[in-house]
């Protein structure tokens, strides 16, 4: 049997809460990074509380639990913790941005992946912001929940989160309907109602113009990777976007011809091209994976998460992107297809001279942000939240971002110095 060497992705966080529960003074030290960034002593001290609580060994993260544990049956400490969170005016803004610079310290390379994807969490009632019976992907099925979406790091130094955005769904904004659970939540006047992609978006945007993190690369799942305006802001930028797209996606396998069609000489003169009469029409990607020939097929072996390396076959190809029915760029058409016959399909804006290895390895960066889900919802109580604000959501998630990157800081370290 012919051996395949793994190709390498990133390192899998294995380090646990359990193991880094009683490193007070590891906590304090990362925690003077952002002290300054809380301005007054109070939220000083609450956000270290804080950060504090979501690494004890407890089994549920919402703030009375927490407090409890650290403080004991002091109840003005759970109304103060709850009012830090839901009310409290620090900038998270400002502490992310910082926090990107140490991700750069810490993990930053030049062929830096961000990664984007949706994470949702399921909730009791209606009074929440944000939250409407739509798609959970956590529970597989339509539900009660509130939908994120968040921005990751991946590099073969490590990976984490960088950034975080819920999702109102349209009624939660334009309805008139809805305006006093708007108030009651806090919700930014004025705000307009922003698609998931867009919010991706938007935070790959401010972290590009930040220019603090190191980064080549975006991968995103298809309901990113079908937004065309986001593949092309992305390529504007600079970026080569690995975009898994529907099978249903269609391209060109050879540029056709466009002309500016001839003036008949009545109505307004054309000035928009289009397709020459006779032209092949673009074909989905699905079919252009049933014929490839069974040769043209090489067989990967790559190291995706903690389950081990994973066997795929591949096959690339350039083809010609479709913009609003004529061509556009020309891209990468990658093909992924499992032993089992599972086919994935990806477009990326890679040089035409990209080596093939270093497609198939970014192929294999998106577990990371799915694991940072599973971390931050198992270990750091990135769902436990019980606020119901617009501001207190954004502020928990913040600070599990700063929780999830404290034990990706410390990882290495602690390895060496724990028994096996």
């Amino acid at each position: 049997m012919l051996h395949i060497e793994p190709i390498a992705t990133a390192p899998v966080l294995d380090l646990t809460p359990q193991e880094i529960g009683t490193i007070i003074d590891e906590l304090r030290a990362y925690h003077t990074i952002y002290r300054p960034l809380f301005q007054r002593r109070e939220p000083r001290e609450r956000s270290e509380q804080y950060l504090h609580g979501l690494l004890v060994n407890i089994p549920r993260k919402s703030i009375e639990p927490m407090v409890l544990t650290l403080k004991g049956a002091d109840r003005n400490a759970v109304r103060a913790m709850q009012q830090f969170l839901s009310e409290g005016a620090w900038d998270d803004d400002a502490i992310l941005q910082r926090h990107w610079q140490e991700v750069d310290a810490d993990l930053g390379d030049d062929e830096g992946v961000l990664t984007l994807d949706g994470s949702d969490f399921p909730k009791q009632g209606t009074e929440s912001v944000g939250v409407k019976r739509q798609y959970c992907g956590e529970l597989g099925q339509r539900a009660n929940c509130q939908a994120g979406v968040f921005l990751g790091y991946v590099s073969p130094q490590g990976y984490t989160l960088l950034d975080r955005r819920l999702y109102l769904p349209q009624e939660w904004v334009t309805d008139g309907a809805y305006a006093e659970r708007r108030k009651a939540c806090g919700v930014p006047e004025g705000i307009s109602f922003t698609t998931k992609p867009m919010l991706g978006w938007m935070m790959i945007q401010a972290v590009m113009q930040a220019g603090t993190l190191r980064c080549r690369w975006v991968v995103c799942d298809e309901a990113f990777g079908r937004d065309t305006t986001l593949l092309d802001n992305m390529a504007n930028l600079g970026l080569w976007y690995f975009a898994e797209v529907p099978h249903d996606t269609h391209v060109w396998q050879v540029r056709p011809a466009t002309a500016v069609p001839n003036w008949s000489g009545r109505g307004r003169k054309p000035t928009r091209a289009r397709l020459v009469e006779g032209d092949p029409a673009p074909v989905p990607v699905a079919e252009i994976a049933a014929a490839v020939p069974a040769d043209a097929w090489s067989r990967q072996s790559i190291k995706e998460g903690s389950q081990g390396p994973l066997v795929a076959e591949f096959a690339m190809q350039r083809v010609i992107a479709v913009r609003q029915g004529l061509p556009g760029p020309e891209i990468w058409l990658v093909l992924r297809r499992t032993p089992a016959g599972e086919l994935k399909a990806y477009l990326c804006n890679a040089p035409a001279d990209t080596a093939p290895t270093r497609l198939v390895r970014t192929s294999g960066m998106r577990w990371p942000i799915e694991t940072c889900f599973e971390t931050g919802k198992q270990y750091l109580g990135l769902g436990d939240y019980e606020v119901r604000s617009w501001r207190g959501w954004h502020h928990h998630m913040t600070l599990v971002i700063l929780a999830l990157s404290f034990m990706v800081r410390l990882q290495g370290r602690l390895k060496k110095m724990l028994p096996p």
